[in-house]
């Protein structure tokens, strides 16, 4: 038996978390097209007949640090770079930017062996093209392997589950077989609420909010869930509620439907939106909503 950990990193909006999702099978982090949707490490385990493959799902690691979340949001990912077993660093097709860069930096100060994941690669047209980045991602990081893949549509996820084996030491499992994460179902049902919003609201406006789970208990089969979203100004408030609450009632409706299928039960959700004005520049309003370090 083996068993290790993973951790998959990356600059924001390479997909990091739909690698982990399809590595699963079952959808853990969530995802959108708007990058740092992720913000916590977020474990997803995979167990098998042979190993126990414990991945890392962190957020995008990015230049910007001036506030207190994007500082949180780095040194969450920073963490994952050191007590592992193996890195699987993973870019976006042929594209590279400063924030690839910065990346690269900062695993060249890590022990820990690195896979780069080429991920998108279906999407590049000319595979000459293709090839020619994997030459240059060579030089780039002294690596293991550089495999591309599509997380989207699982080409070669699975030839990367095999060499990703291949680095786990001897062990036995680490967690029960039948856990997927490490994360609470509360929690679970913030993300999920927080991807619906991430999805239905303009550029900026989803950096400005996060969810607390109020309530959380079962009675007579229905699962009754009530949450909290916090944004830092009033005229933010009424964007989420929409005309006539129409915007905070289809953010609801999606979350629910998520919430029924990952929970196989029927789901009462209930949803306010109040004001906690700079919240995300805030360190301790942070730790608060459950930004912790641990």
């Amino acid at each position: 038996m083996k068993s290790g950990y993973i951790s998959i990193v990356g600059r924001p909006n390479v997909g990091k978390s739909t690698l982990l999702n399809r590595f699963l099978g079952q959808k853990i982090s969530i995802t959108s097209r708007k990058p740092q949707t992720t913000r916590h490490n977020i474990l997803g385990i995979k167990t098998t007949n042979d190993a126990q493959m414990i991945f890392v799902d962190t957020p995008g690691m990015h230049k910007d640090n001036k506030r207190a979340m994007n500082q949180y949001m780095n040194r969450a990912a920073n963490q994952t770079l050191y007590d592992v077993d193996l890195i699987l660093f993973v870019v976006e097709g042929t594209r590279w930017t400063d924030e690839d860069d910065a990346v690269v930096q900062k695993l060249s100060n890590s022990s820990v062996p690195v896979i780069i994941v080429v991920n998108k690669s279906d999407c590049v047209a000319e595979k000459t093209e293709l090839f020619e980045h994997l030459s240059f991602l060579s030089k780039k990081l002294p690596v293991k392997e550089i495999i591309p893949v599509s997380a989207k549509t699982g080409k070669y996820v699975d030839t990367l589950e095999t060499l990703v084996e291949g680095f786990l030491p001897e062990s036995e499992m680490i967690y029960p077989e039948d856990q997927i994460t490490d994360r609470s179902s509360r929690f679970l049902a913030s993300e999920i609420v927080r991807e619906k919003l991430m999805r239905n609201l303009g550029q900026e406006l989803p950096y400005a909010l996060t969810v607390e789970i109020e309530q959380f208990k079962e009675e007579g089969g229905i699962l009754d869930i009530a949450a909290t979203i916090w944004v830092e100004r009033k005229g933010q408030k009424s964007i989420i509620i929409g005309k006539k609450g129409e915007g905070l009632k289809r953010i609801g409706q999606q979350a629910r439907i998520d919430m029924e299928k990952l929970y196989d039960q029927k789901v009462f959700l209930q949803l306010w939106v109040k004001v906690k004005e700079g919240w995300s520049d805030d360190a301790r309003a942070l730790r608060s909503l459950g930004y912790t370090d641990e």
